[in-house]
């Protein structure tokens, strides 16, 4: 392939260029941001799925809690009835009064336990209520760590965005005078290679750093200025400059 130097050169430019929008590239992926953003809505998630076992367990609890209670003011309307009967005189019958006594008794014995059972329903519900606020208020500062990281790299995003658009014009400017053969061979190296073109500099290829042999710098001594040379050992386009040490 024939292309003229001045053209060869301006290659040089535009890997320079190419290497900017590759490093803003993978600024962009790798922005720390992400990996926070990633890590947050995974913890959030967890949280979210322990909130709600949380909230349930609660929400059990206070039914619990409330069937307790009535099951209690069942049994002291019962026992206060009871007592009502035997204080209003109406039951004369010996043996009915010692039944209406045990009664009451019993009654009484049942109220003391089911209180019991009230309290340690509260106190498992409290301690239910407590880890559901603690949880929630866990699941509220991570949103908010995710909501600041979003924040942020929607902000670097614009940056990065505006800045690589500044350096596409650049490289647009830059290729606009290349030959189209050349500027075809040199996209599809940069593709395989990552780097299309590399300038050779005191007889050093700086695409792989590997310095030429006698052999090989004689043969591009040789060779036309036009001629489209490539590294043996990289296969860059390899550009002469004043540098190459020919």
């Amino acid at each position: 392939m024939k292309a003229a130097p001045e053209a060869q050169k301006r290659l040089l430019d535009l890997a320079e260029i190419d290497s900017a929008v590759d490093r803003l590239a993978h600024r962009r992926r790798t922005l720390p941001e992400l990996a926070e953003i990633d890590e947050t809505s995974k913890r959030l998630a967890q949280l979210a799925t322990s909130v709600i076992g949380a909230e349930t367990e609660a929400s059990d609890l206070a039914r619990e809690q409330a069937k307790a209670e009535n099951d209690v003011d069942t049994v002291r309307t019962r026992a206060e009835r009871d007592q009502k009967r035997l204080d209003s005189g109406a039951v004369t019958s010996p043996k009915d009064l010692s039944s209406l006594q045990s009664e009451i008794t019993s009654l009484h014995r049942r109220q003391g336990d089911l209180e019991e059972i009230v309290l340690e329903i509260m106190e498992r519900r409290e301690a239910a209520d407590t880890k559901a606020g603690d949880l929630v208020r866990q699941r509220d500062e991570v949103a908010a760590a995710r909501a600041a990281a979003e924040a942020r790299r929607d902000a670097a995003f614009v940056e990065i965005d505006k800045e690589a658009g500044e350096v596409r014009a650049r490289r647009d400017a830059a290729a606009a005078d290349i030959p189209a053969d050349l500027a075809t061979l040199y996209q599809k190296l940069k593709e395989q290679y990552g780097v299309g073109a590399a300038m050779l500099q005191h007889g050093r290829c700086q695409g792989c750093k590997v310095s030429l042999s006698i052999a090989d710098m004689n043969r591009i001594k040789a060779a036309p200025h036009d001629e489209v040379l490539r590294c043996e050992e990289c296969r860059r386009i390899l550009v002469r400059t004043p540098e190459s040490g020919l």
